[in-house]
C-alpha cells in the first residue's frame, strides 16, 4: 500500500534506520515483512514511479542559473568488482540562495571521473559551485557555457587545520591566525547580506567584500611557504583556487561556499554509517532516486512521509498518460498538494 511503502522509505531514507531493524519493528506488531521484501519494494517503487519525478526534476534543474555539486564514497556489495571497491554518490542541487523551489538530486556512479558530471550537466548553461576537485575545472574548460565557482569553507578548513598545529600561546602571532581573521571578516560581511535581493547582494559584495578578498589574496602572495606542511598546503590551495573563489563576487545568486551541498548529502552519510553498504547496483540507483525525492521534500519544507505517500497514491493513476504534465501538480512547490503535507 502507499502508506506502507512510504513508511519503509521514511524509516530508511529519512530516519536512517537499516532494513533489518525495520523488520524487527514490524515483527513486534505481528507483521512478517522481511528486509529482502522491503529492499525489493523500494527498488520497484523507485523504478516504476519515483524515477519519473526524478527525471522531471533533473530537467527542471537546468532552469537554475546557479547550482551546486558534491560527491561522497559508498560501498556496493555486488557491483562486479573486487570487494571493497569504492563507488560514488554524486549530489547536484539548486543554488541555496534561491529561497523557493529547491531541488536536490543524487546520482550513483561506480567512479569519480569527469564523465559523470559531464553527462549529468550536459547542455547546462550557468554556474556550478563545487569544492576544489579537479574534475569540475576540467569540465569548465570543455564546456563554454559552464562556470565553476569555488568554496570558501574548503579554503577556511585548511587554514583552520594549520592553525590547530600551532601551540595556543603562539597562534595569534602567526600568519595562519591573521589569514583566518581575514576569512572570518569576509564571512561576517557576507552574513549581513542573506536577506537582500540578488542585485543588492551583488552591490554590497562589490563595495564591501571585494576589498577584503583583494587584501586576503594580496597578503597570501607575499608569504613564502613550504608545500610540505599544513600551512603551505592551505596557502597553495587558496592561490590555486583564487579564480574560482572570486566568482561569488560577480553574481549575487552565487553562494560563498558549498555548504548546502554538504548538508544535502548529510542524510545519506548518516544512513551509510548505519547500513554501511548497499547490496546491488539496482539498489544503489534506486537509493539515489529515493534520497533525491525525500531530500527535495525536506528542502521545500514538506513532511517526507506524507509527500511520498501522496506520490505513491497519485502516480499510479497516470501511468497511461501520454505526457508528464500531471507531475506539475505533484512538484514539492505545487499549490495543489494537500495542505497537510507542508510543515507548519
Amino acid at each position: 500500500s502507499p502508506s506502507l511503502g512510504a513508511a519503509i522509505i521514511n524509516g530508511k531514507y529519512v530516519n536512517a534506520v537499516p532494513l533489518y531493524r525495520l523488520e524487527q519493528e514490524f515483527q513486534r506488531y505481528g507483521l512478517q515483512i522481511t528486509r529482502q521484501n522491503m529492499a525489493n519494494w523500494c527498488i520497484r517503487l523507485a523504478e516504476e514511479y519515483l524515477s519519473i519525478l526524478y527525471d522531471y526534476l533533473h530537467k527542471e534543474l537546468y532552469f537554475y542559473h546557479v547550482i551546486q555539486a558534491d560527491e561522497t564514497p559508498v560501498l556496493v556489495n555486488h557491483d562486479g568488482r573486487k570487494a571493497g571497491s569504492k563507488s560514488w554518490m554524486w549530489v547536484y542541487r539548486s543554488g541555496h540562495l534561491y529561497q523557493k523551489r529547491q531541488i536536490v538530486l543524487y546520482e550513483y556512479q561506480q567512479t569519480r571521473n569527469a564523465s559523470h558530471p559531464r553527462e549529468f550537466l550536459k547542455g547546462y548553461d550557468g554556474i556550478c559551485v563545487t569544492d576544489g576537485y579537479q574534475v569540475y575545472h576540467t569540465l569548465e574548460k570543455e564546456l563554454e557555457e559552464l562556470t565553476i565557482a569555488g568554496c570558501w569553507v574548503h579554503c577556511r578548513r585548511r587554514f583552520d587545520e594549520a592553525l590547530k598545529l600551532i601551540p595556543k600561546s603562539y597562534q595569534k602571532e602567526s600568519n595562519t591566525f591573521l589569514l583566518m581573521k581575514q576569512i572570518q571578516a569576509i564571512y561576517r560581511e557576507e552574513g549581513k547580506l542573506k536577506d537582500l535581493s540578488s542585485d543588492e547582494r551583488l552591490k554590497q559584495r562589490q563595495a564591501v567584500i571585494k576589498p577584503l578578498v583583494d587584501a586576503f589574496f594580496a597578503y597570501l602572495k607575499t608569504i613564502n611557504v613550504s608545500k610540505k606542511d599544513k600551512f603551505g598546503d592551505a596557502v597553495g590551495y587558496a592561490l590555486n583556487q583564487e579564480k574560482y573563489l572570486r566568482v561569488f563576487l560577480t553574481d549575487g545568486d552565487v553562494p560563498i561556499d558549498n555548504n548546502a551541498s554538504e548538508r544535502a548529502i548529510r542524510g545519506f552519510c548518516i544512513g551509510k554509517k548505519n547500513w554501511q553498504m548497499i547490496d546491488t547496483i539496482h539498489g544503489a540507483k534506486s537509493s539515489a532516486i529515493i534520497y533525491s525525492i525525500v531530500e527535495t521534500a525536506k528542502a521545500n519544507n514538506l513532511k517526507p512521509f506524507d509527500y511520498v505517500q501522496h506520490l505513491l497514491e497519485e502516480m499510479p493513476k497516470h501511468m497511461d498518460d501520454r505526457d508528464c504534465s500531471f507531475l506539475e501538480n505533484l512538484l514539492p512547490w505545487s499549490e495543489k498538494l494537500p495542505a497537510g503535507i507542508r510543515k507548519a
